[in-house]
């Protein structure tokens, strides 16, 4: 016979977020007198410091061997519980966690007696599978103190000054000839009116003056074996030659392209039709009044969201259907440093700013107001009927209808119409296929979670910052560099990690090596060896992410994943249809 457990069961009201929807204390008490469950209770919040500690009183009190906590999601507070358990000298894998908001309450809004059913459900196969934990330890893998920075724009540059403030030794690669990024492009950026030259220059002073940081440029990486604490990486460098790294782990600042507009789109291809940032290096390399084509420059028309927040139609069957973020901010500090540009010179210059919706947020609104002030005109037009730019006689002639004057069609004679171009994913298929970063589906490299793990990927040491993971304004690249940057030294500088024990496990029995479960498993973690005169598979802890993918397709049954094991799927099965009897 199985050995009895004593396990403690505890569900919460999450401040009424379950309680509104599903009797709590009707699902504690369901499940009080089942065989293996010692403490059955509820808790207002299960995540607050006294709820824990009187948890910890009880598993310590009671001699409990599992735990199960019935709540919101996992993704928040299933370390907080295994935190707790370690705390209680509770082996923390021995801990359950039941989704009891999100997979219940929510749903279910409109059925309360439904939902306090189903939570008994969910609570009971919870419950069966915590009888079939067993004890297990994380899998420690010892760490090199080198980083590996892949992209130096302004945020990869900080990252590895940052990094290699803290000692660990940075390899900076840059695929292009010199450092930099966009910044090198932009000249005077708000608010502060700081040059990216400068800004550009100075990072690299530090650069060269750091001995902990070589940069490479004219590099790629071409190649990446082995996994979290122990990469091995290839890179390509000038005269077709390829170097190896060995680091412990790597941080992707690739940074972004301008969108491109489609022939004619808003008058693309036109003379005098320039993208944004060509207008600002206009502006920066003016050392007199604003001249184009030989002619003074009298009228400007701003476009914005070229490129941005697009729906699909015939003419653009990809959209780009988020907004670039940046965009409304540099086009509105264009017109400033304008202004300030007609001060200096004397010469006029009109500015038309026709706009879908400005979005200059937090601390940069007053960029917008001193604009707006300075004397630009600010049009709305419905992205139902978009403007219109033709040339004509040697001029542009924008016809749009300002969507706050009641759709009145304008007509604006301008010499130069300049287009607010979006931000999208650059073209890194190299890289890639080396790394394999899941995208987003706007084609940016996804994190796993916005909030709770921001610039970390599903691929264990590696790391994503800037506007490589999305549109962003360069402080908060910056900031979302230093963010992979107290991961990254987080993961490094205490010479090992700790990883998930639950990962994929061989019967060696069993297996006859037929190499399906490396053809299924997405993260190459299953590698071919040799026990005697036997092939079998053989799973790369460090590598493997527990995903499953290779348990179904295996013909002989030979693999199973740690927590979730066969025998525990259908320990919870078999609670589920004692549960439906009961109904």
């Amino acid at each position: 016979m199985a050995q009895k457990r004593r396990i403690g069961v505890y569900v919460c009201y999450c401040g009424g977020n379950i309680s509104d929807y599903v009797n709590v204390e009707e699902v504690a008490e369901a499940v009080r007198n089942d065989p293996n469950v010692e403490v059955s209770k509820t808790h207002m919040f299960t995540c607050s410091d006294a709820a824990q500690q009187e948890m910890i009183d009880e598993i310590q009190a009671e001699k409990l061997d599992g735990l199960v906590i019935a709540s919101c999601s996992p993704k928040l507070h299933m370390f907080t519980f295994r935190g707790m358990s370690e705390r209680a000298n509770l082996n923390q894998y021995q801990y359950v966690h039941v989704n009891l908001r999100e997979q219940c309450s929510w749903v279910h809004t409109d059925d309360k007696v439904g939902a306090t059913k189903k939570g008994i459900h969910l609570l009971r196969a919870g419950i069966a599978k915590c009888e079939l934990t067993v004890p297990l330890n994380a899998i420690r893998i010892e760490t090199k103190p080198r980083v590996l920075v892949v992209g130096a724009g302004v945020s990869g540059m900080r990252a590895a000054i940052s990094l290699a403030d803290m000692g660990l030794s940075v390899f900076l690669i840059e695929r292009e000839a010199e450092a930099g990024g966009w910044a090198l492009q932009t000249g005077k950026m708000g608010p502060e009116a700081q040059d990216g030259t400068d800004v550009v220059a100075k990072l690299l002073q530090r650069i060269s003056q750091h001995d902990n940081i070589m940069l490479h440029t004219s590099a790629e990486v071409v190649g990446k074996s082995g996994s979290i604490g122990d990469f091995n990486v290839s890179v390509r460098v000038p005269g077709d030659e390829t170097i190896s790294l060995n680091v412990g782990a790597i941080v992707v600042t690739t940074g972004f392209e301008p969108y491109t507009p489609q022939t004619d789109e808003y008058g693309w291809g036109a003379p005098g039709v320039i993208p944004l940032k060509d207008f600002r290096q206009m502006l920066t390399e003016a050392d007199g009044p604003l001249m184009h084509n030989g002619k003074p420059v009298r009228d400007v028309a701003f476009i914005y969201c070229v490129g941005s927040r697009q729906t699909k139609s015939e003419s653009c069957t990809e959209p780009n259907s988020y907004c670039s973020r940046y965009c409304c901010l540099a086009t509105t500090y264009t017109a400033t440093l304008l202004h300030d540009l007609e001060q200096k010179t004397g010469q006029p210059v009109n500015q038309y700013h026709l706009y879908r919706d400005v979005r200059t947020y937090g601390a940069l609104e007053p960029i917008y107001e001193k604009a707006r002030t300075g004397g630009a005109i600010f049009l709305r037009w419905d992205p139902s009927d978009p403007p219109q730019v033709t040339p004509e006689n040697g001029q542009l002639t924008v016809k749009a209808k300002d969507h706050l004057l009641g759709g009145e069609e304008l007509e604006i004679g301008a010499d130069l119409v300049v287009l607010a171009t979006g931000m999208r994913p650059r073209e890194n298929d190299t890289l890639n296929d080396v790394l394999k970063i899941p995208e987003s589906k706007d084609g940016f490299y996804n994190e796993i979670h916005l909030k709770l793990r921001p610039v970390e990927t599903m691929i264990d040491g590696v790391f994503i910052a800037g506007t490589a993971q999305g549109p962003k304004t360069l402080a908060e690249s910056v900031a979302s560099s230093l963010a992979a940057v107290a991961k990254t030294g987080g993961l490094l500088m205490k010479g090992y990690v700790d990883l998930e024990p639950l990962i994929a496990k061989v019967d060696t029995d069993k297996c006859i090596w037929c190499g399906e479960c490396l053809k299924a498993c997405p993260y190459g973690a299953i590698e071919k060896i040799n026990v005697g005169e036997k092939e079998i598979a053989f799973v790369i802890e460090s590598m493997c992410k527990g995903a499953g993918p290779c348990v179904p397709v295996c013909p002989h049954d030979a693999i199973e994943i740690e927590g979730f094991r066969d025998d525990q799927i259908v320990a919870m099965i078999d609670a589920s249809i004692k549960e439906l009897e009961e109904k």
